[in-house]
């Protein structure tokens, strides 16, 4: 049954979205007409947020005047989920390092920076591998890359296959470690145990007993971090290009019905 928190939604779904490029830009602000969209979509369904990042960036992201990203939405999920809330209170988490352990965490790192080190790209910023409590994040140009330099990254990668590249030879090289590696954003890519991807997030919302589950994302390709929730057999995926993408889904299908 759907929780009594929930039963003055006349649709009995749940909507979930993953974040850069679909509800915001990537690593920008969510825009007046999409907080006033999904505020819409809100009174008629439960919603959440589903993305990779941790959830300082998130928030940072889906803060909207004086509200928080947890206050206006049902549902928060970071790292894919291992980090959830619901209605404001904290889910229950799981820990990379615990699964992964430090003598091959400190193998995966290793290998991971001498290869940045030697690969010869336009520019190298900081912060190449970002540690997260349920994943690590790993970036060959840098986090602390500006918009414009993720922007230029995003098309020589585009281009080169940068990210490609050092995927297929962690796949070889670490092929027994239990992991995925999931491109996704502009400049990175999500390193987390098989398992972990976006379908985690659906675990917290089982016993809703939901009519559907429909979820919005970019990388929606395979190989994307959005592709294993998308082909999810339990939800109804949604292509987006962008986040004015999202919002014309959303009022041609599911906000013009009275």
């Amino acid at each position: 049954m759907v929780s009594p928190a929930f039963t003055d939604r006349p649709l009995k779904k749940l909507f979930l979205f993953d974040v850069d490029d679909t509800l915001t830009k990537p690593r920008q602000k969510v825009t007046p007409e999409m907080v006033e969209t999904l505020a819409e979509l809100r009174k008629k369904a439960v919603i959440g947020f589903l993305g990779g990042s941790d959830l300082v960036k998130i928030s940072e992201q889906l803060q909207f005047g004086q509200t928080s990203a947890l206050d206006n939405f049902d549902y928060g999920f970071a790292e894919n989920g291992l980090i959830a809330f619901k209605q404001g209170k904290e889910l229950p988490s799981q820990s990379f390092i615990q699964f992964l352990g430090e003598e091959r965490h400190k193998a995966l790192v290793k290998f991971i920076l001498h290869w940045i080190a030697d690969v010869d790209i336009p520019i190298k910023r900081g912060t190449f591998i970002e540690f997260r409590r349920g994943m690590i994040n790993v970036s060959p140009i840098g986090r602390n890359a500006t918009i414009q330099e993720r922007n230029e990254f995003q098309g020589y990668d585009l281009k080169h296959g940068i990210r490609a590249s050092l995927v297929k030879l962690l796949e070889e090289k670490f092929g027994d470690y239990g992991l995925t590696f999931s491109i996704g954003g502009q400049i990175s890519f999500d390193v987390f145990p098989n398992g972990w991807d976006k379908t985690y997030a659906l675990r917290h919302v089982e016993d809703e007993q939901f009519e559907e589950i429909h979820f919005f994302g970019d990388k929606t390709y395979k190989g994307g971090n959005d592709y294993e929730v998308y082909s999810d057999p339990r939800t109804i995926g949604h292509t987006v290009k962008n986040p004015q993408d999202t919002i014309r889904i959303l009022r041609e299908l599911f906000l013009t019905v009275e």
